[in-house]
């Protein structure tokens, strides 16, 4: 439970920018009814209420306005035409984005723990996107609010939710990292000399073949309503951590069983752990499926380097194309099932992720291969370890811990760099409470076992 102290709106420190329009790239499109993304940080930085509200919040509110400068279009709202015209984003001087302050007596040693907690604890300090305003010819949407809450004498967080048509993870991890730094730092000189100013113009998405267009013929006549979750969620979040040594046994375990893969990436062997123990998790806690069924797995992948030309690299909006597999749900859970989807995914990666003819041709296909994420029993994956939030730090060190929140809405692990563990990496699950205990009790015996091989072998 948190209790509300403050709402207001910051709006973005004097620039040259009065007005920004930016169109929808066919890269955005897709994103623009997917639910909210929502994101948590909590830091470790016991503190009173009366500093708080008297240091820590006015330098919050003074930092976000000075990062909203560079990054304007969080200030934006999207432009929803009665008529059929496409969307856009636009800006006007006196845009703002709504940031909450409030105070939770809440255990902040519970909402930071790995193990089994309720889903639903969280939502208190996750802000909620205000719903669309009506006007004459168009509605408004914003596209990023706020939530600072006091953990008194314990900690703070910060929690983010935006509308994933802004922009990808890339770039919304880019402006949380940059206001971090601008907030412990004291100013922008930094952002500045790093030459690391987000690229806003929409012109380096090429699109000759008119996809954007297309895509809103398939579009413009749905309803306007995002998706959101509902609570309860019925599910508990857990944090599972891969360290370093296990890493080294899982790629040991399948370069033995795969001899002709090329040495599996850390990426590879992680995700096909993950995957296979989800999928065995059903079965062991009363799900019902069919051994043919099609299991898929997904993940997205940054298309800036795969573009043609290439987009550069502090480019702000969605650049991200979609890898998807999949295997029948008994080969997954067969004993050899962790290696076969280790091989599905490397293969996926080598014919098609380091292919950028095909990569980009992902990438303009990114509305069709939604119907797979929503239509068929796949597993995908939020977040990125080229993403560390771990580095965001405000003043305060590093967060003790990250919550991916909108992976209660769908079937998504979300997988970071370990916070403690180097070389390790961290996985967010969300998942009914009967299922989390059978994938727990799978991935730790699965890990058990592998250690006697390793002991063996040697």
């Amino acid at each position: 439970m948190a209790t509300q102290l403050e709402h207001c709106e910051i709006l973005p420190s004097p620039a040259e920018v009065t007005e920004l329009t930016l169109p929808l790239t066919f890269l955005d499109l897709p994103w623009l009814y997917f639910h909210p993304i929502q994101r948590l940080l909590f830091y470790e930085f016991p503190c009173s209420k009366p500093y708080f509200l008297e240091t820590i919040v006015p330098n919050l509110k003074e930092s976000l306005s000075l990062t909203l400068k560079h990054y304007i279009p969080l200030a934006s709202n999207i432009l929803y035409p009665s008529s059929n015209e496409k969307p856009v984003f636009r800006y006007v001087v006196g845009d703002s984005v709504s940031l909450t302050i409030a105070e939770s007596s809440d255990n902040f040693n519970y909402l930071t723990a790995n193990y089994a907690r309720d889903a639903d604890q969280f939502y208190p300090f996750v802000p909620q996107l205000p719903p669309p305003k009506e006007e004459a010819e168009y509605k408004t949407i914003p596209v990023l609010c706020l939530q600072v809450t006091l953990f008194p004498n314990h900690g703070v967080s910060i929690g983010f939710t935006n509308n994933h048509s802004i922009g990808d993870a890339s770039s919304t991890v880019s402006f949380i990292k940059s206001w971090a730094s601008i907030s412990k730092l004291g100013g922008d000189s930094q952002l500045n000399e790093a030459k690391s100013l987000p690229l806003f113009d929409r012109s380096v998405i090429k699109d000759p073949r008119g996809i954007a267009d297309a895509y809103w013929n398939q579009l413009k006549n749905r309803p306007l309503q995002f998706q959101s979750f509902h609570l309860p969620t019925n599910k508990v979040r857990a944090t599972y951590i891969l360290h370093q040594a296990d890493i080294k046994k899982l790629k040991d375990s399948v370069s033995a069983r795969k001899p002709d893969l090329v040495e599996p990436s850390s990426f590879v062997v992680t995700t096909a752990y993950v995957w296979t123990c989800w999928v065995k998790s059903g079965p062991a806690s009363g799900e019902e499926v069919d051994a043919d069924v099609l299991e898929y797995f997904g993940f997205a992948v940054d298309c800036r380097t795969r573009m043609n030309p290439p987009v550069p690299a502090n480019y702000f909006g969605n650049c991200i194309g979609a890898a998807i597999l999949n295997r029948k749900h008994e080969e997954l859970m067969e004993n050899e099932g962790f290696f076969i989807a280790a091989e599905a995914i490397a293969e996926i990666i080598r014919i098609k992720v380091n292919n950028k003819d095909k990569m980009r041709k992902a990438a303009e296909n990114l509305l069709a291969d939604f119907a797979v994420f929503m239509e068929k029993r796949i597993l995908s994956v939020a977040g990125s370890p080229k993403f560390d939030l771990y580095e965001a730090d405000y003043g305060w060190g590093k967060p003790k811990k990250l919550e991916s929140v909108s992976i209660d809405g769908e079937d998504s692990i979300s997988l970071c760099k370990s916070r403690d563990s180097e070389g390790g990496l961290e996985i967010g699950l969300s998942l009914p409470k009967n299922k989390m205990d059978a994938f727990s009790a799978i991935f730790a015996s699965g890990l058990g076992i592998l250690s006697k091989e390793v002991l063996h072998s040697d």
